[in-house]
């Protein structure tokens, strides 16, 4: 996703100079890949500082300090992975607009537990639109767990409370549960989703062990905005980016987790079902840059 990136500053350094137009030219590539200016300056004044300590002076060199600048700010305090709750059943809510591949991203986290003896159910609380809870209908039987759907225009929250309630019954070791497509600048789609995250937490007896933003990381610093509002309005507990396989606009991932520290749980390589990957720091940078 920084192939861009990493092309242009091995052009950079094959120039065998490091001087003041190498580190604009890498600024320009940075701010290119969608990485914020105040994120961008940190790392040239980062890269700057370990120059002039280690007195380095061949350009390839940077390339590892580069990587390091980069990985350094998506270390991430805590035991990685998902939440899984000692009282069953462990219940992540999945919060996105749309758009971003929100339900194939609740497909991909239900076939990963399917596959791993979980018994898991799915709520279809993007009750505002009828393809969003076909579409999961369809994700649950191709899989082959267990659903709980309405009408279209039906109470999310509501949807949401029978699933929670039928996963007790039902012994289901998981409830993922979908929500709408809430555009990130509507207010009240935003109020709605605070009304959720309450029923949800009285039908459980806790709050959601997860909630879950799903960003597309080709949204670039929209990303940003879109983590702002439903930080605020929702107490998000991890990310799972999605389509990093296509991205040139990386950079914008690095300012969101900068800024928010809220931990990447997991990422999306592609549209098959398989196609899910824990976040691993230090692996996803060595990719940016082998």
């Amino acid at each position: 996703m920084f192939k861009r990136l990493i092309d242009r500053f091995d052009r950079l350094v094959g120039r065998g100079v490091i001087d003041e137009d190498l580190y604009e030219e890498l600024e320009e590539a940075l701010l290119q890949a969608d990485t914020n200016v105040q994120t961008t300056q940190e790392i040239l004044e980062e890269l700057r500082k370990i120059v002039r300590e280690e007195k380095i002076t061949d350009p390839a060199d940077m390339r590892e300090r580069l990587k390091t600048a980069i990985s350094s700010r998506f270390k991430q305090d805590g035991p990685a992975g998902l939440t899984i709750s000692d009282e069953s059943p462990t219940v992540f809510l999945f919060v996105g607009v749309n758009g971003v591949g929100k339900t194939t991203s609740i497909a991909k986290v239900a076939n990963l537990l399917h596959k791993r003896g979980f018994k898991v159910l799915l709520a279809a609380g993007d009750t505002f639109r009828a393809a969003a809870i076909d579409q999961l209908e369809i994700w649950a039987d191709r899989i082959g767990v267990q659903i709980v759907r309405s009408q279209p225009g039906s109470d999310a929250g509501a949807v949401i409370f029978d699933a929670i309630q039928a996963g007790k019954s039902r012994g289901v070791d998981f409830v993922l549960a979908d929500t709408a497509g809430r555009q990130h600048s509507k207010a009240n789609l935003m109020t709605e989703l605070e009304k959720v995250l309450r029923v949800t937490e009285k039908a459980l007896g806790r709050k959601p062990d997860e909630i879950l933003l799903v960003l597309d990381a080709n949204t670039g610093q929209n990303a940003i905005r879109q983590a702002e509002e439903f930080i605020k309005a929702a107490g998000i507990t991890g990310i799972i980016l999605t389509k990093i396989d296509g991205t040139a606009r990386g950079g914008a991932l690095i300012g969101v987790f900068d800024r928010f520290k809220v931990p990447i749980k997991l990422v999306g390589t592609g549209e098959k079902v398989d196609d899910l990957l824990d976040f691993k720091p230090e692996r996803f940078v060595s990719a940016l840059f082998d």
